[in-house]
């Protein structure tokens, strides 16, 4: 599973998809799983809205862990 995340650079981004995969893994249904990395998110970026929150999450989980992509993504500013 590391490997799979060891490109991203985001601090945020890194644990928003490790933790939906991992749910996933343990049986967490998407939709719970989405909700529980939108709540980390906002953890790490609590001045983020909730709207913010879920594009991030969602253009994150579909990037990673649906298409499989390496390459950068939209996101928040941090590091």
């Amino acid at each position: 599973m590391g490997s799979e995340t060891s490109h991203i650079v985001r601090n945020c981004e890194r644990a928003v998809v490790t933790a939906y995969q991992e749910l996933r893994q343990v049986g967490t249904t998407d939709v719970s799983a989405f909700h529980a990395c939108t709540t980390l998110y906002r953890i790490h970026h609590p001045e983020a809205s909730l709207n913010e929150a879920r594009r991030l999450v969602s253009e994150w989980i579909d990037h990673h862990v649906v298409h499989h992509k390496q390459g950068p993504t939209a996101g928040c500013d941090c590091a």
